[in-house]
């Protein structure tokens, strides 16, 4: 049994804290939000982010950090990805100093351009920092289907270890030292998802959506391999496997959010889609490597308004013919 503390009690949190309790393992979470917290330990319920799916009894949340991380061996990092430094922030004076760090959070920091590794690495150096991702909706693992996840830490012997410990009837995790790829395909993919849902709301057909999905893809590899990533880590669960979830279900935020843009209408209030915060940094970064992304790149002039779902269409099939190279991606 391992004594896990979650920071973050959104769907994604509340989900992993559900699945770990039901394995058995000792689980703590902290919320900012009192109401939320209050539900999940007294109701068992987190309507505002998974409706009238039941939790486990013994599942409780607190906005007491110090109580929630005391004795903690494993931390879960799991509140939005551009929310991470602040967490961290509160979390470092109250960490116990051998904490195995863990982000389940999927984009790039806007601010500084780091992955959110680098973001908790940065501000606790002694602590080992892993990853979780991969396809993976909250609704499922809280109604125990089973879901597949990549975990990613420095040493390969203690990640196998790790995910033996961690896997369960809900969750079956695979081991890996590329923490560099595990994030970038979780990251990347939320972009590809807001574009391939942007043609789904325009209305351009099936063909058109799966040309982006491999087009896509081929973008994510290219400059995940800049980045220091893999290229076989991003044909896994957290690269290939996320980004086929997230493109074909409209459970997924990114896909619904690039959904009403591509049918133009309004995004206000609709629920957080971190490729909307993760696509200007992505092209900035690819920039600086002098990689050619043209999905992310008319991504983010479709969602900054400088160009119209038909104008991105255009632009996209209008561009040079090149021969296509399925590794690196034209």
């Amino acid at each position: 049994m391992a004594r896990i503390c979650i920071l973050g009690t959104g769907a994604w949190g509340t989900a992993l804290a559900t699945a770990f309790v039901r394995q058995g393992h000792d689980v703590r979470m902290w919320g900012r939000n009192a109401e939320t917290c209050a539900e999940i330990s007294e109701t068992h319920r987190n309507h505002a982010y998974l409706g009238e799916a039941c939790l486990p009894d013994g599942l409780s949340a607190s906005t007491d950090m110090a109580g929630a991380l005391e004795n903690a061996q494993i931390v879960l990092f799991v509140a939005p990805a551009q929310s991470t430094g602040d967490v961290v922030g509160l979390a470092a004076p109250q960490l116990p100093g051998d904490a195995l760090l863990i982000a389940c959070a999927k984009g790039i920091d806007r601010r500084s351009g780091q992955t959110q590794s680098e973001v908790i690495d940065a501000c606790l150096p002694d602590h080992v920092v892993g990853v979780l991702s991969g396809p993976s909706f909250a609704a499922d693992v809280v109604r125990g289907l089973p879901t597949a996840l990549t975990l990613a830490l420095p040493d390969q012997a203690r990640a196998q270890s790790l995910a033996q410990t961690l896997s369960g009837d809900a969750i079956r995790l695979y081991a890996s030292d590329d923490i560099v790829g595990v994030q970038i395909g979780g990251a990347l993919k939320n972009v590809m998802a807001i574009a391939v849902g942007i043609c789904r709301g325009g209305g351009m057909g099936a063909s058109a959506e799966a040309a982006l999905i491999t087009r896509g893809y081929a973008e994510l590899v290219r400059l995940g391999v800049a980045m220091g990533a893999r290229a076989e880590t991003l044909m896994g669960l957290s690269g290939l496997g996320d980004l086929v979830l997230t493109c074909s279900s409209e459970l997924s935020r990114n896909f619904s959010y690039g959904i009403a843009v591509g049918s133009g209408h309004d995004v206000t209030g609709l629920k957080l889609a971190e490729g909307v915060h993760t696509v200007s940094i992505a092209n900035e970064i690819a920039a600086r490597h002098g990689i050619s992304c043209p999905v992310m790149q008319t991504a983010d002039l479709v969602l900054s308004g400088r160009m119209s779902a038909e104008e991105a269409r255009t632009a996209l099939m209008s561009r040079p013919i090149k021969a296509e190279n399925p590794e690196i991606g034209q």
